[in-house]
């Protein structure tokens, strides 16, 4: 079973706190989950692998320790998870970008794809999906299966905010997923939202509401 992950760094909290704010302003808001998923980033990549390596110091040659060729690739569920990009982009800057597009029935809550594109490479690297928000669980689901047929394998979820329900469905459709989150909430009330939260992610990142 994938390990759930749950951040209790004081530095994410207090940005989490802010981004639930109803009056952070839309650049403040996309800053912020800039800088969370930046925070993140150290935690999920944690068993990323490493070389000997043996190089020249101003005073000597020595032997460090780098990174073992495994490369990254982040892959946003479309639209809200392209704001944590740039923070993973931050840190890992030579990753490859992929995207799954999809969106929720307002009625079934029930996530329909639109567009999906991956690295050619995606089976060979480690994939970080991104979505701020893990509410019923059908999305990252979704997403993590059209990775998975396109070859993906070592996968890793990230969100900002998630619900008990969306952590179980999750768990119970990719036990291999290591889940990464913020921060846990109560539930999801009766439109699928989840309570406290911060409202809609996608719309507060790109001030379309």
């Amino acid at each position: 079973m994938g390990k759930i992950y749950v951040f209790d760094h004081p530095l994410i909290q207090h940005k989490v706190a802010q981004i639930r704010d109803k009056n952070t302003n839309t650049k403040d808001f996309r800053q912020l989950v800039k800088e969370i998923a930046m925070l993140m980033t150290y935690e999920s990549t944690r068993d990323l692998k490493l070389k000997d390596v043996t190089i020249e110091t101003p005073i000597c040659e020595t032997t460090v320790k780098m990174l073992g060729g495994e490369d990254v690739a982040i892959v946003p569920i479309l639209r809200a998870g392209l704001g944590m990009v740039d923070g993973v982009l931050e840190i890992i800057p030579n990753a490859k970008v992929g995207h799954v597009g999809l969106y929720r029935d307002p009625e079934t809550h029930e996530p329909v794809e639109y567009y999906c594109k991956m690295p050619e490479d995606i089976d060979k690297r480690k994939i970080l999906v991104t979505d701020p928000m893990l509410a019923t669980g059908g999305s990252a689901v979704a997403a993590i299966d059209f990775v998975k047929a396109r070859g993906g394998k070592d996968i890793v979820f990230m969100c900002l905010i998630a619900a008990p329900e969306g952590i179980k469905v999750l768990q119970e459709a990719h036990p291999d997923v290591d889940i990464y989150i913020a921060a846990t909430d109560r539930c999801l009330n009766e439109n699928a939202y989840i309570v406290p939260g911060l409202g809609d992610a996608g719309d507060r990142i790109f001030g379309t509401k």
